[in-house]
């Protein structure tokens, strides 16, 4: 679909939101409610995220928080291990739930815990060869659900739709770290 039909297509086709909008507005003419026209929609598409990672990931065998952790090490590159800490801040629990979560991982064959060379105190988690495949697969079904939600847009607006969604996730994350 060319770029000027789809943006015919994206102004005569409502949606939910926009019927929820429209009641707001009637039952509420005194309230600016065009925030919900952005943030409902964030909202009912991280509901079709989520589940769109459900499905790619149990196909696989593994729940949405075990590809986080294994996606945290992989992303780190080689030899893929990182400390508990970096771990709770790149998945942002806390370190009891970190803590079960190395222990299931482990269990499972998928991550190791291995003593610090550097510091015999501390404890590295390091991604094994099976958690390695399991997470690369894992993406490879990932990125083919977010393809299909976003085959109707352009790629031009998709980078302009990052943009934009950068611009209001950034605020949240300077005040996280």
């Amino acid at each position: 679909m060319s770029r000027f039909l789809t943006r015919i297509v994206l102004y005569v086709t409502t949606d939910e939101v926009d019927r929820l909008v429209e009641a707001w507005r009637r039952e509420r003419p005194e309230l600016d409610v065009s925030p919900m026209e952005v943030l409902s929609r964030v909202t009912r598409l991280a509901r079709h995220l989520d589940r769109a990672r459900r499905s790619a990931f149990a196909a696989l065998g593994l729940e949405p928080w075990e590809f986080d952790v294994l996606a945290a090490l992989r992303r780190s590159g080689a030899p893929y291990e990182l400390s508990p800490g970096t771990l709770l801040a790149q998945t942002m629990v806390t370190s009891g739930t970190m803590t079960a979560r190395v222990d299931k991982l482990t269990a499972r064959g998928l991550v190791t815990r291995r003593r610090d060379d550097q510091d015999r105190r501390a404890v590295k988690v390091a991604l094994t060869d099976a958690g390695r495949a399991a997470v690369d697969a894992a993406l490879d079904g990932l990125l083919a659900h977010e393809r299909t939600i976003l085959a109707n847009v352009t790629p031009e607006d998709q980078a302009m739709l990052a943009t934009l969604l950068r611009a209001v996730v950034i605020p949240f994350d300077d005040t996280a770290g």
